[in-house]
This record gives structure tokens, C-alpha cells and sequence, in this order.
């Protein structure tokens, strides 16, 4: 089970009381936390005194599989230079928990020897500066830790570093490479893997044509009662639909056997396939697989990546696609779609399958499910590369009802308000660089995107209602000269 190390910090002057009531102290704060964060546990750890205690419990967690991040805290005044080498070695996510064991002060009794135990006020800003002097990407957290709006915040970073350790394990298969002479789904593989942990490859389509002769009717049975009992059922060509059946057979069973949790595919290279897949992969993003088209892995991995940040909360996440725009004035829209692959977690109503020509591959009529999407508010997040450092762009943004069906457009239709205004939020997305592929969410905010561009030291941009384009585009050239001035 995902785990949390939290390490509450102090030194030997103190003498064994002091000492022994913060050890108490920390462990009742984890124990209270531990029964506040849901599915990850919080496991207090033994008091720290000296540099070698501290290097050795960030060793110790470095190298814990279940360990996703650490909760530092301290809890007395605690010498920073004895954390040096320890930060130095940790590899995990940090969240330095700014608090004290008691809320309110004794008033009537506070003595020299109350304040010597608490001193978080006068511990935590020195070991803030050692963090700041080694440039340490950390949360901070302050307030009680009883408090709610606390525990919210500590709940936000244990969800990201579980999404960020998810990610340093991810796996992801191009069925062929991006779609010829595109600029902004291609990016270095080599520098994902060093950045985020994601190990991506090419894989021919072919690993996915052999698997086809050897699936049996049962299994394609019981797939097409999966989607008989999913979605409704809007065409006659039962074919096509087995086609779809038999394509996801396939991909689910290549992804098990190769530990794959995202994958692209193209148009271009589908050798050996009848139909491009539509409804196949519509089902896997459905349970959770990431998905880019055209090769795109950088969207592929980070939908994986943020459908698993927002598991368990209500809303919906995966993949869209920038396609085509009411431009209304005053009342512009966006509507985004795909050929093929929205998932359905988008869906209003009940998706049904249908199957109609697809005008581009030059492959037969591919089923799909057709639907139209939720409304709510959410957030469009890409992920591009910029030769020198990866850019999340990060816009807020209205998902709403379409304002007129669509009776002759045989795909998924999503459509949504771009904040502050179209002119705005579509200008500052198109400087910044942002594709026409996101993650798309109703689920996540951009305070999930903050702490996991933060976690992953990511640069970001976020377009929002505040969002002023000669301000943006001053940050954006800000950016571009912080970078230069690493390289």
C-alpha cells in the first residue's frame, strides 16, 4: 500500500523527555493524518537527532517501493546542516508540514520548558532555508494540523505523489511513430524517462495483427457483452463491431504481458488492420489506459498519469482534441472531438455504438461510440516539448451542452467556454506553445496541475478568468530566459 514516511525532526540537546514527548507528538500527528488521507497510510518514524539518523530514514526511504513521499515536521529547533547530506540523497516528493502538536498556547502556564519542546516556529524556518539553499522543490503546508483546509492540502500532495510515483513506473507503447512531418506530438523519449520515469517504446502493429488469429469466440463473446451492457447498440454491422471487439482483446492482452498502461497508435501505420481502432480504445480509456493519437506519447503517458491523480473523485478525465470553433460573437465555443477516441467518461447520456466511413486511413468503417458531453467546469492540460525543457500549458475551462444537436457529425462531441474570453484564453494557449491535444478534466483543478508540475519540476503556464495577454506573454519570455540561463 502507498505510504507516506513522516519524520519529525529534533536534536540531542534536548535531553530523553523532551525527546521522548516529541517522538509521542509526531506519532499521534500521523496517526491522525493516517486516518485522514483515504487510501494512503502515514507511518510516523523514528525521532531524528543527527545527520546520520537523517541520512539514514531518507535513504531508508529512497528506497521503499511503497514509500511515495515524506511529511518532514519539526518539531523542536533541529541544526539544518546535519539535513544536508540526508535531502541530498532523498528521492522522494517532500511536504514540509509547518505545524505544532498544540493548537492554542497554555497561557496561564507556558514556562521556558513548553517553549523548548515547541519550537516548529523557530525548527521549520531553519530547515526551510537548508531546503531553499539546496533548491529542494517541496509543499509547504502550515496551519494546525487538525484543521480541515490542513488536511486537504496534505490529502492534494499524498494524491500527486501518487500519481508522480505511478508515472516513474509507467510504460508506455508507440504502435508506430508520431504522424509524419507533426511537430508538437513528437518530443525526446530519452528525456521523459529522466524527467518523469516514463519508459517509452516503439512496438510495429504487428505485435497486435499476430495476437488476432489466436483470440477464441469466447472471449470475443463475452467483449461484446461487455459493450452490450456498457452502451446501446445503434447499428447492424455486428462485423465491424467484432472487429473492435477483437482489437481490444488484443491490446489488453499485449499491455499485460508487456506491463503497458499507455499507448498511441496512427492512421499511417496500420498495416494489417481492417479498421482503425475506435471503440476499442474508447473502452480502455474508459478503465484507465492512456491514450494519444498520431503517436502523441507525451499525451498518452499524462493522461494515464492524470487519470490516475483523479481516481476516486467524481468527474471525468482523458483525452480531447482542439478541433473546430462556434465564433459566435460574444458566445464562441470550441468544439472538441476526435475522429474516434473520446472516452466515454465524457458522455451526457449512454453512448451508443455506431458505424460509419471514417474519410482518412483509406481503412473500412470503424465502430465508434457516439455521444454527446457533460458540462461542468474543468481544465485542458498539455504537454509539450520545447527542446530544453518540457512545458505544461494548463487553461480553465467551461465544458458545456452543445447549443444544437448534431445529427450528421457521427462522433463524440464535447464543447467548452475558453476562460477568460475566446480571444484570450485561445491567443495565450496558441503563445505558449500548447498543442491541439490535451488531458482534459472535470475532476482535477489547476491546483492538482501546480503540485504536479511542482513535484515533477515541470515548468507550467495557466490561463484562467485572471489572465491578461501582455502580463502572459511577459512570463512566457521570463520563462524562455530562466531556461537559458540554466542550460
Amino acid at each position: 500500500m502507498s505510504t507516506l514516511y513522516f519524520i519529525t525532526g529534533s536534536q540531542d540537546l534536548y535531553g530523553e523527555e523532551t525527546l521522548r514527548r516529541a517522538q509521542e507528538d509526531g506519532k499521534m500527528i500521523a496517526a491522525h493524518l493516517d486516518s485522514k488521507t483515504g487510501c494512503i497510510r502515514v507511518v510516523a518514524q523514528p525521532i531524528v537527532r543527527s545527520s546520520a539518523e537523517a541520512e539514514a530514514v531518507c535513504l531508508q526511504a529512497s528506497a521503499d517501493s511503497e514509500c511515495i513521499g515524506v511529511i518532514l515536521w519539526m518539531h523542536t529547533f533541529s541544526p539544518a546542516k546535519m539535513w544536508i547530506r540526508a535531502l541530498q540523497s532523498l528521492t522522494k516528493p517532500i511536504l514540509h508540514l509547518h505545524t505544532q502538536y498544540n493548537e492554542t498556547l497554555p497561557y496561564d502556564t507556558i514556562d521556558m520548558d513548553f517553549m523548548n519542546l515547541n519550537q516548529s516556529a523557530h525548527g521549520d524556518r531553519e530547515f526551510g532555508f537548508m531546503c531553499t539553499r539546496l533548491g529542494i522543490k517541496r509543499e509547504v503546508v502550515a496551519g494546525c494540523y487538525k484543521h480541515k483546509s490542513v488536511i486537504d492540502r496534505i490529502r492534494r500532495f499524498a494524491l500527486a505523489a501518487n500519481a508522480v510515483q505511478f508515472g516513474r513506473g509507467l510504460r508506455v507503447a508507440m504502435f508506430g511513430n508520431n504522424m509524419r512531418d507533426v511537430a508538437v506530438t513528437d518530443g525526446d523519449r530519452v528525456e521523459s524517462e529522466i524527467r518523469f520515469g516514463w519508459n517509452v517504446n516503439y512496438y510495429g502493429i504487428g505485435e497486435i495483427t499476430d495476437i488476432l488469429p489466436d483470440i477464441t469466440e469466447t472471449e470475443i463473446a463475452e467483449k461484446l457483452q461487455e459493450y452490450s451492457e456498457k452502451y446501446e447498440m445503434n447499428t447492424d454491422n455486428s462485423a465491424a463491431v467484432r472487429e473492435q471487439a477483437m482489437y481490444e482483446i488484443a491490446l489488453e492482452r499485449f499491455m499485460v504481458n508487456n506491463n503497458i498502461s499507455a499507448f498511441t497508435d496512427t492512421f499511417q501505420d496500420l498495416h494489417g488492420l481492417n479498421q482503425l481502432p475506435g471503440l476499442a480504445v474508447q473502452n480502455l480509456m474508459a478503465k484507465g489506459v492512456g491514450f494519444g493519437p498520431e503517436g502523441d506519447y507525451k499525451t498518452a503517458a499524462l493522461a494515464a498519469v492524470l487519470t490516475k491523480l483523479a481516481k476516486g473523485r467524481s468527474g471525468a478525465t482523458g483525452f480531447l482534441e482542439d478541433y473546430t470553433y462556434d465564433l459566435s460573437e460574444g458566445e464562441e465555443l470550441e468544439l472538441a472531438s476526435h475522429m474516434l477516441e473520446v472516452s466515454p467518461v465524457f458522455a451526457a447520456e449512454k453512448p451508443k455504438i455506431e458505424v460509419h466511413p471514417l474519410s482518412i486511413g483509406g481503412k473500412s468503417d470503424p465502430a465508434r461510440l457516439v455521444f454527446d458531453g457533460i458540462e461542468g467546469d474543468g481544465i485542458a492540460v498539455s504537454m509539450i516539448d520545447l527542446g530544453d525543457r518540457f512545458r505544461l500549458v494548463c487553461a480553465e475551462i467551461r465544458l458545456v451542452h452543445a447549443p444544437a444537436p448534431m445529427p450528421q457529425l457521427p462522433v463524440a462531441r464535447i464543447m467548452w467556454k475558453l476562460k477568460p474570453d475566446f480571444a484570450t484564453g485561445s491567443a495565450a494557449w496558441i503563445y505558449a506553445g500548447g498543442a491541439h491535444h490535451a488531458v482534459v478534466s472535470t475532476a482535477l483543478t489547476t491546483e492538482d496541475i501546480r503540485l504536479f508540475a511542482k513535484l515533477t519540476d515541470t515548468e507550467l503556464v495557466v490561463i484562467n478568468e485572471k489572465t491578461e495577454l501582455a502580463a502572459f506573454e511577459q512570463q512566457l519570455d521570463l520563462l524562455d530566459t530562466i531556461a537559458k540561463l540554466k542550460r
